[in-house]
């Protein structure tokens, strides 16, 4: 027989935007940024859905809604019917950018759906972990979402997933540009090709551990470390407009990189006047640009999701 969730709980879960790949790192390397969705959960008798923010005229109003329809499956792989939600979503984190909004999406679903279970039922970080990256198919987003900070991700022999949080140096620092059109993963995805040569896997994973090196230890070798050799280059034709505004950026001797599937650009600083530089070189670009471009500088997130019980 199905146990019962207790009604009348009240939490807001606060997930981060995360940026995948870093360059060299694609599929295993995610960062947090403090730039987070807010949604508000009532359980209840009655399931009511309101949304802000991007998505607002897009996404069901109903149980069919992502993150609903995930709490259910979490709770029914641990024996614990559905009960109603009343649910209050103010996207902040922008769709199809780049931004791990899916990851968001779905780390708030299971973080909130494990808070409101019995204490001796929950999965704890790491079941919220698991069920995420399973669901994403790949845990580079996910990790940064649940645990926060710089995380290095891997899935093992047996279908699960392992991450491992890497210090931050204390002067590393992120500058986005964020496009005003979208691109799916799935369209960034079917760009990549099938196999790659052992000198090119070679050469990425020599880029990828001056990378780790450059964000924990010493930012002067930033730029080094996100030379990329696996997909911004295959990706570039889909994102015309990112991939020039990173030439221009690297040229200028800043380590711009595509966040995630793209088409948002990170550039990753080592200090004030990189930072000053690079919205200036994103100003720059953007006035002649096809696109309008935001810039955001967040701060980098030492935090995964929060849950506030009110």
């Amino acid at each position: 027989m199905e146990q019962q969730i207790a009604l009348g709980q009240h939490i807001i879960v606060k997930p981060p935007a995360t940026s995948a790949n870093l360059g060299p790192g694609f599929d295993s390397l995610g960062l947090a940024l403090e730039f987070r969705d807010s949604i508000q959960i009532r359980t209840g008798q009655h399931t009511r859905v309101q949304i802000t923010g991007d998505g607002a005229e897009s996404l069901p109003k109903d149980a069919s809604h992502l993150i609903i329809a995930e709490m259910y499956k979490y709770w029914a792989a641990r024996g614990f019917a559905p009960v109603g939600i009343e649910l209050q979503a103010e996207n902040n984190i922008p769709h199809a950018r780049g931004m791990g909004s899916s990851a968001a999406a779905i780390v708030a679903a299971y973080a909130a759906a494990d808070a409101l279970l019995p204490e001796n039922a929950r999965g704890g970080a790491d079941g919220i972990f698991q069920a995420a990256a399973a669901w994403e198919g790949h845990p580079d987003n996910v990790a940064p979402a649940v645990f926060g900070g710089l995380s290095i991700s891997t899935t093992n022999a047996d279908g699960s997933f392992s991450t491992a949080l890497v210090p931050l140096h204390e002067n590393v620092r992120a500058v986005l540009a964020i496009p005003s059109n979208g691109l799916s993963t799935e369209v960034a995805r079917g760009v990549l090709p099938a196999q790659v040569d052992h000198s090119v896997a070679a050469a990425n994973s020599a880029s990828a551990a001056l990378l780790i090196h450059a964000l924990s230890n010493d930012p002067s070798f930033l730029l080094a470390g996100t030379t990329d050799y696996l997909h911004q280059s295959f990706r570039g034709a889909s994102m015309p407009q990112s991939t020039a505004l990173i030439a221009q950026l690297r040229a200028a001797g800043l380590a711009a990189v595509v966040s995630g599937a793209g088409p948002t650009v990170m550039t990753l600083v080592a200090d004030e006047a990189q930072q000053a530089q690079a919205v200036e070189q994103i100003q720059r670009f953007g006035a002649q640009s096809a696109v309008s471009w935001r810039v955001e500088v967040p701060s980098l997130a030492t935090k995964g999701a929060t849950v506030e019980v009110l």
